[in-house]
This record gives C-alpha cells, sequence and structure tokens, in this order.
C-alpha cells in the first residue's frame, strides 16, 4: 500500500471514529423537565418542550426559564447563565434561581429501557396502567399521544360510580402526531368542571388512565397563569 493511500485508509478511519463518537454524544437526553415558560430570543427551546438530564442551555441576561422537574417535582425560576438540567434540579452558573416544590405526580412516571433511547414526549409511559394519578390543579392538561390511523380521537372523561357525569371532547386532528390539550381551552359549551375529592377515567381511542382530583385543588391561580401545568398534567400510556 502506498503512503497516500495508507495515509486515506487512516484518515477515513479517523473521520469514522469521529463520525461515531459524535453521534453517540448527539444522542437524545432522557426527559427530565418541562418547560412551563421561556423568554428569549436565542435558545431553542420553546413553551411544553422537554428537556433531558445533561442537557446545557446558555441563557442571555435578563432571558427567563421557567421549568418543571417531572420527578422531584421542584418549579425553577431561572433567569441568564449557563443552564444544565439534571435529573431532579437545574445547575446554574452566571445566572440566578429561585426554586419551589409544586405538586406533581413525581415518581409515577418511568421510562422504559427502550424509550430512554428516543426524544421527545413519547419517551414517558406511567408506571402502571391501572395507578390512578392525583391532579392538583384545574383544569387538566392533556398529554396527547400519537394516533394511528383510524384511532378515535374523542377524549372522554367520566366520573367513576357516576357514568351521567361524562365530558366527550374531540381532539383536533392537528394533535394526531401528539401533543398537549388543555381543557381550560374546550369549546365553551361543553361542560368541562370536574369535582374536588372526585376519582375520573379517561379514555382516548385504546389508551385509559385513571386520576383523581385532590381535595384542595388549585383552581384560581389557574386563571392567572400561576398554577404549574405539571400539577394538572396527565399523561395517556402509549398504546
Amino acid at each position: 500500500m502506498t503512503n497516500n493511500a495508507l495515509n486515506a485508509a487512516v484518515l477515513a478511519a479517523a473521520l469514522a471514529a469521529s463520525n461515531h463518537a459524535s453521534a453517540r454524544a448527539l444522542a437524545p437526553p432522557i426527559p427530565t423537565a418541562l418547560v412551563e415558560d421561556v423568554k428569549s430570543a436565542s435558545v431553542d427551546i420553546e413553551f411544553m418542550d422537554y428537556v433531558g438530564t445533561g442537557q446545557v442551555i446558555k441563557l442571555a441576561p435578563g432571558d427567563v426559564l421557567v421549568l418543571s422537574y417531572l420527578r422531584s417535582c421542584e418549579h425553577e425560576t431561572i433567569t441568564g447563565g449557563i443552564v444544565r438540567i439534571g435529573s431532579n434540579k437545574s445547575d446554574v452558573e452566571g445566572g440566578k434561581i429561585t426554586r419551589a416544590k409544586v405538586p406533581c405526580n413525581g415518581g409515577n412516571m418511568k421510562l422504559s429501557s427502550a424509550q430512554a433511547n428516543t426524544s421527545g414526549a413519547s419517551s414517558f409511559r406511567v408506571q402502571d396502567a391501572a395507578l390512578e394519578l392525583t391532579l392538583y390543579a384545574l383544569p387538566p392538561v392533556f398529554e396527547i399521544p400519537k394516533l394511528r390511523t383510524g384511532d378515535s380521537r374523542t377524549l372522554v372523561i367520566e366520573r367513576t360510580n357516576h357514568p351521567s357525569e361524562r365530558i366527550a371532547i374531540e381532539i383536533d386532528e392537528s394533535l394526531a402526531n401528539g401533543g398537549f390539550y388543555d381543557l381550560g381551552k374546550a369549546d365553551s359549551k361543553t361542560d368541562t368542571r370536574l369535582r374536588p375529592g372526585a376519582s375520573y377515567t379517561a379514555t382516548l381511542a385504546n389508551r385509559t388512565l385513571m386520576f383523581r382530583v385532590a381535595a384542595k385543588v388549585m383552581t384560581g391561580k389557574v386563571m392567572t397563569g400561576k398554577a404549574p401545568v405539571v400539577s394538572r398534567l396527565l399523561r395517556f400510556p402509549p398504546g
């Protein structure tokens, strides 16, 4: 083999190794927190995005990022600085952070090993399909999974042992690939009131989840936008 051929082979091997390392480095992080608000012209994240362990977000001075951690229920307001997303809280360098514990379902969500290798909202599943989650604030926000062709888009909520208390809402086609649906934005003609202390079953296509409304549920704060979304977030298990 000539020197030129040998050098080319070495370079190709080095590039392959580099690309392999880069691919591993760019593997999507495990989502651990939800973006509840963001005020920035430079960061590439939006309201209701998930961010994950190991992710670094660089905020300009005056930028504001509000996060809620799904396991620890830490609610953070971060102003400026370099933000490193952890598994239970953020580390912030050169900025300001305020934290508060908020009620949420915490450890009732987990990842399967296969889902941990994927990105986005679909990475989450409820720990047990029969697990009754708790809604700590109203109105609820449902995380809608990707629907298959032919799946019903009717979200049905029924109160346990009170089938007459039933809510049926047609999910917009725009959410067929998944997303978030805020019951507070439902048609005003639909009675979407849920009772504090009551238990409910929600169904969508072949997916079911059970939840109860906390006896001391937050309502008024939601109307002013102060109740964290994570306190009123419900996720359907994958179908």
